[in-house]
């Protein structure tokens, strides 16, 4: 496997203890992660190879973000230290039962959102890697970062890369064009880098918030999905951008904020063939029943790496395979407390195989 190279923001995440609100706790349990970070780590978590690039300043708080990414063995050597800018953060309560979760941002002027695209040397970025990674999260943060993830999927198309993206809309971000609303910002700004993008990934309120385009009239918080309808929306993605030659769209069914139901599917543009995962024993899809969630937030990120991974990994890269493996990957991080997929290779494909009852490994 060649490199894989991510790029986006790290921050401090600060999460009330438990199921607690914010306005309710003195105390706040603090780690450090970012969409495309969680990306890499999943990556390496898996047995792959990761080089992760952000922006970040001179200080010891910003040391512990890569104390953090180094730990799992992500490659930060082109992380951009910085006297500019400062380290981004963002508070999180973690929901349960009929009670969602909230994420409150504090990014702005975050050194990535103050650097320009002309400070990162894409050539050595680039240099030995197969794979770029962003998400629709970066360039939402400013113009500057907006203007470095579009060089930074041309320049990785330039080196001969394959270059995804995470759609990630995120209406609280898009802000820094007062002219505009935050849809019309994303849509505007994702269009130009869309052209040079090979791999599409979002949910169905991401294809409708950035690109327009709904799935028939599904209803995402009926707890119910109608998932005959996501091939066209793929097929529709494809007919904007015909750059692109897989689209994954995960499937999520939120029953609470305690129980999810969890699948996708992955659209192959050059046979107009979709696949979706999990499947029963005919064939058919059904979604994983995830009652008892520890923390979700990650969740989507966990699916592209283990997408990601998979593509890139001879035996797991055909497409029925890869999201199946994608879907199982994220699965497990829906136990896991944190932003990071700390499951192993192996405990994703025992759970492809059916095992999913959760006895103690002995």
């Amino acid at each position: 496997m060649k490199t894989i190279v991510t790029f986006g923001e790290i921050m401090g995440r600060l999460a009330a203890p438990g199921n607690m609100r914010l306005r309710q706790t003195r105390q706040l349990d603090v780690t450090y992660a970012g969409a495309e970070a969680s990306v890499a780590a999943s990556i390496c978590n898996f047995g792959g190879k990761a080089r992760y690039v952000t922006a970040l300043p001179k200080h010891s708080l910003a040391e512990a973000t890569m104390d953090a990414v180094r730990s799992v063995g992500i490659d930060t050597q082109y992380v951009l230290r910085t006297d500019n800018g400062r380290l981004g953060t963002y508070f999180l309560e973690t929901g349960a039962n009929q009670r969602p979760s909230n994420v409150i941002y504090d990014r702005e002027d975050s050194s990535i959102a103050v650097t320009p695209a002309s400070e990162y040397n894409w050539a050595e970025i680039f240099d030995g890697a197969g794979w770029l990674h962003l998400s629709g999260i970066t360039p939402a943060l400013s113009k500057n970062a907006a203007e470095a993830t579009l060089v930074a999927a041309q320049k990785a198309q330039a080196a001969g890369a394959k270059v995804s993206i995470d759609l990630n809309f995120r209406g609280k971000l898009w802000k820094w064009d007062a002219t505009k609303s935050a849809r019309e910002l994303a849509q505007e700004t994702m269009r130009k880098i869309l052209p040079f993008i090979d791999v599409v990934i979002g949910n169905e309120e991401d294809c409708h918030d950035v690109l327009g385009i709904r799935a028939g009239d599904t209803d995402v918080h009926s707890g119910k999905l109608d998932t005959s309808r996501y091939p066209d929306v793929a097929r529709q993605v494809v007919a904007q951008f015909p750059n692109v030659s897989k689209v994954a769209i995960t499937l999520r069914e939120s029953l609470s904020a305690s129980h999810n139901n969890w699948g996708a599917m992955l659209y192959e543009a050059a046979t107009d063939t979709p696949s979706f995962a999990p499947l029963d024993a005919e064939g058919n899809y059904e979604s994983y029943k995830i009652k008892n969630i520890v923390d979700r937030v990650g969740g989507g990120d966990s699916f592209a790496g283990g997408l990601i991974f998979a593509l890139n990994t001879p035996e797991l890269s055909d497409s029925a395979t890869a999201v199946k493996y994608g879907v199982a990957a994220s699965c497990l991080k829906h136990s896991i407390k944190g932003d990071f997929n700390y499951s192993t290779r192996a405990e994703v494909e025992a759970l492809m195989g059916g095992s999913g009852s959760g006895r103690v490994v002995r």
